[in-house]
Order: C-alpha cells, then structure tokens, then sequence
C-alpha cells in the first residue's frame, strides 16, 4: 500500500518505520520540507516528500503533528486525494501542558470533528490512545496474551476497516471505537487513553468513559506529571493514566 505520514516524531516516525519494514511504500513529510525529512526516510527505506506529496497519489495518508497545526495547511492540500483514501488522525488536545487553545473545542466540539472540518475531508481516529514507547516496543503476534490494544474510531466503514487492517499489521489489536463523534471516548484522559489496555479492556474503558469528564482530569495532568519526576517509567505513566483516568 502507498501510504503517506506527515510528520515524523515519536508516533509518525515510528509508524513510518514499522510499515515501512511491513513492505509498504511509505512517503515522509513534515512543514520543513523534504530535505529535512530525507536523513530519516533514508534511514528506514521510505520517500522523502512535501506536503502536497505525502497525500497525492497515495491510499492512505497519516496525519501525526500538533492538532493546533492542521489548521495551518494549505486549502488546496487533499484537492488530488480521492474521498476514498483514509485520513487518519493521530492528534490529541493537550492546552494544559502547552497545546494552542482551541475555543471550539474547549465549548465541547470533540477532537477529531474539530480536524474533519479544518481539513474539509472525513478523518479516521487512530493511534492516538497508545504511548509512543508501546508503539514502538511492544507490537505482538496476532493471538499473544500480551498484546495491547489500539481504538480506531470514524464513519466510514470501508475506511475504518482498513485502518484496523494495519493496526493489528503492526502488531496490536484493533477495537472499534464507534462514529467519530464517539472518538471523545478515546481522548486524553479518558479511560481507554494510553493505559496499556488489552482488547477486551479497552472496550470496558471506551464504554466506561464519562462525557465532558476528561478536562476536569486533564486540568490535573500538570501537578500529577511534575509528582512523578523529570524522567518517569513506563510503568509510572501507565499507572498514572490508569488511577486518574477511570471515572471516578
């Protein structure tokens, strides 16, 4: 599959590499263009690209930046993407800990209907309730004990399925997360976020969320981060998001 992943830090650049080490032809971007994306692309075997090449062309596009950066693309960016290609969201909103505010969001719209109507284009919810060192480190065969969980939210069925395809490709389970007006469930500081959950957890955790809970948590991310020091665990987050997240 051609695939197209902007932005390449700790969840675009591990996602380019794992597919791209699944054979898939991947194409890297970022807003600085191809030269300061072709050290990595060559690194792993993928295509340095900009922008408007990371999503022409291709049959799946990956959007991994800063939520408060989608809205700057250029209007013409998807006008040679066909509607079938997914466009799957990575982003969460994290204001407290140093996120652009978002006043429609902050009124209750949820993440990822905020990104749909920036990009003018229907998104697929992904990758975005899974810590970057799981991503990266703890991928597991099909039918391990061990292997965790990643929920894939959105409307379009075709597109959600082939999403899940490449999820449970690299090594985790995919659970559905409903329409993507459901995707709240898997923001941060709900309970299906970045807890290491496994399928069955994980859609206990996506049910057990609380609408319009997850900012009052958020609020406490600051003070409970600083708690665990300069250099936490794994094991610390985890065990962080576990004990805040889950409705009180």
């Amino acid at each position: 599959m051609k695939i197209g992943v902007i932005g390449i830090g700790s969840i675009g650049g591990t996602l380019a590499r794992k597919l791209t080490a699944a054979g898939h032809q991947v194409r890297v971007a970022n807003s600085k263009g191809p030269d300061d994306v072709r050290p990595f692309a060559d690194k792993i075997g993928a295509e340095a690209v900009d922008t408007h090449g990371a999503v022409d062309g291709v049959e799946l596009v990956i959007l991994a930046i800063p939520i408060s950066a989608i809205a700057k693309f250029p209007e013409t960016l998807f006008e040679n993407t066909p509607q079938t290609t997914p466009i799957v969201s990575t982003s969460n909103y994290y204001p407290e800990l140093g996120d652009p505010r978002i006043p429609d969001i902050d009124a209750g719209q949820v993440e990822s209907a905020w990104v749909s109507e920036q990009l003018g284009r229907p998104v697929i919810k992904a990758f975005n309730n899974i810590l970057a060192y799981c991503l990266a480190e703890l991928g597991r065969p099909r039918g391990a004990e061990d292997r965790l969980a990643v929920a894939v939210a959105g409307d379009d069925v075709d597109q959600k399925q082939k999403v899940m395809e490449l999820v449970d490709e690299i090594g985790f389970d995919p659970v559905d997360g409903g329409t993507l007006s459901e995707s709240w469930r898997q923001e941060p500081s709900t309970p299906s976020y970045c807890c290491d959950w496994g399928a069955e957890a994980m859609r206990k955790a996506l049910t057990a969320a609380v609408e319009g809970e997850a900012p009052r948590k958020r609020a406490q991310l600051p003070e409970q981060f600083a708690a665990l020091g300069s250099n936490p665990t794994h094991a610390d987050v985890v065990a962080l998001n576990r004990s805040l997240n889950w409705p009180d």
